[in-house]
């Protein structure tokens, strides 16, 4: 298989977002730390790195909303054929973060075994605007569709600030006939149940083992075959964890699930300061 390289690489990836990213069957994976460079080095000579996985990866964080009764959080845990999450994410780190940063505002939604995400680029603050103050952004009109839909659910479901999820992620992307394959790998998933505030310097919680990394693997179809003849080589678990649903289960807003990650065992340094290594084999 060729690599693309250049604008052919960049028309590629541009062609996989506009046309599938959005609409994909997902599967998880939990690996060990130990077990991720060969991970990463299969990955690389047969997809094309993300330009910011480069240098280890980028910071993911994304507050999510939920109903008093954690509505969201429960058609999960009960495996509703259709369901739904509201959140806002923050690609880049959180002392950069200010009210005119662009942050999406994100529907992502199951419909039987496809995943669907939906979203709008829009400023911090007028994210904040919407989804805490329920007040309309009027300047987008194209986007008017989506925005109402938004605050729909706000108003309808009484939907307010509830967890923030964090982590570091690795994407790798498909070309040719892979094309539309995305594999993430996260590491040190962390979470917080307060200070929802997404530049906020406060300490999250570890909220997957320190010696794990979540691995997403995303398809348009179907994955293919060499991703599940590598799960296996590699020994990775298949998993159905959220990890909104583990902050949630991690931080006593509701007892813990058939699908929550154990961390207690591996939890020795889960109270070390967050820029504090977990572990000399993190990556």
């Amino acid at each position: 298989m060729s690599r693309p390289s250049g604008a052919d690489a960049g028309h590629l990836r541009r062609t996989a977002s506009a046309l599938h990213s959005f609409n994909r069957f997902e599967i998880k994976y939990l690996l060990a730390y130990d077990q991720v460079p060969q991970l990463r080095e299969e990955l690389a000579a047969r997809m094309e790195a993300d330009p910011f996985t480069v240098g280890g990866g980028y910071p993911v964080s994304s507050l999510y909303y939920d109903s008093k009764s954690l509505r969201y959080y429960w058609e999960k845990i009960e495996g509703l054929h259709f369901r739904r999450k509201l959140r806002i994410r923050n690609y880049g780190p959180r002392h950069e973060l200010h009210d005119e940063s662009p942050v999406y505002i994100e529907i992502k939604q199951r419909v039987n075994r496809v995943t669907q995400k939906r979203r709008v680029r829009v400023p911090y603050l007028q994210a904040r605007r919407l989804c805490d103050e329920r007040v309309l952004i009027d300047h987008l009109p194209e986007q008017h569709p989506f925005l109402e839909e938004v605050l729909g659910l706000v108003e309808g479901h009484g939907l307010r600030p509830i967890a923030i999820t964090a982590y570091n992620r690795e994407a790798y992307l498909g070309y040719d006939a892979d094309l539309g394959l995305r594999v993430t790998i996260d590491h040190r998933v962390r979470g917080r149940d307060r200070d929802f505030h997404l530049g906020a310097e406060v300490e999250n919680r570890l909220i997957i083992p320190p010696h794990k990394a979540i691995v997403e693997v995303k398809a348009n179809e179907r994955v293919p075959y060499w991703i599940t003849d590598l799960s296996a080589r590699l020994g990775m678990s298949v998993v159905r964890v959220s990890k909104y649903c583990q902050s949630i289960e991690a931080h006593g807003q509701a007892p813990r699930s058939v699908f929550h990650v154990p961390v207690e065992d591996d939890f020795a340094v889960h109270a070390k300061p967050e820029g504090a290594a977990a572990s000399s084999s993190v990556q």
